[in-house]
């Protein structure tokens, strides 16, 4: 049971971070402890929900200033047409990566409408099991260059929005 109440805390914590982000159209700045206090938890838990669930990889960036009048800026990467998915291949994409962080590049690919959900589906298999041919020593660099060169591919045909086609 008390797996089941942290992950409700954390999806409460999350879901209100979300919508300061919505109403704020983007960007956010919240006080860590005045937060916790607000939401009845640790801040520590505040810490958790953005390490886990505000990642680079799932399209925020995090800004922390300590100190009395410290706070959190909580920065939201809204991604466009597919140029923005070069960029993303460029500059975040490194030359090692773990499955669980490749997958959440792919989710966040398909939230922001870059790739459609059959094409998540296909990058998902692409980058996952299949690999395990290879030596575990080099998994996660060859995941990584596999992954560049899908998206790079995808990046050059279209954009799921535009219905493909060339």
């Amino acid at each position: 049971m008390a797996g089941a109440n942290m992950r409700n805390l954390c999806d409460a914590i999350e879901e209100y971070i979300k919508e300061v982000l919505r109403s704020a159209e983007g960007v956010a700045e919240i006080q860590r402890n005045s937060l916790a206090e607000q939401l009845g938890c640790a801040p520590s838990q505040i810490n958790y929900v953005l390490d886990t669930r505000f990642r680079v990889e799932r399209g925020y960036f995090i800004e922390s200033r300590r100190g009395g009048g410290g706070y959190i800026r909580i920065v939201r990467k809204e991604f466009g047409p597919e140029k923005d998915l070069v960029e993303m291949v460029r500059s975040r994409i490194p030359d090692s990566l773990p499955r669980a962080k490749a997958e959440d590049y792919i989710d966040l690919l398909e939230e922001e409408g870059l790739v459609s959900s059959r094409e998540a589906v296909i990058l998902k298999e692409a980058i996952g099991d299949g690999i395990s041919v290879v030596s575990r020593d080099y998994r996660d660099i060859v995941r990584a260059a596999l992954f560049r060169a899908m998206l790079l591919g995808l990046a050059r045909i279209s954009t799921p929005a535009d219905g493909g086609g060339d």
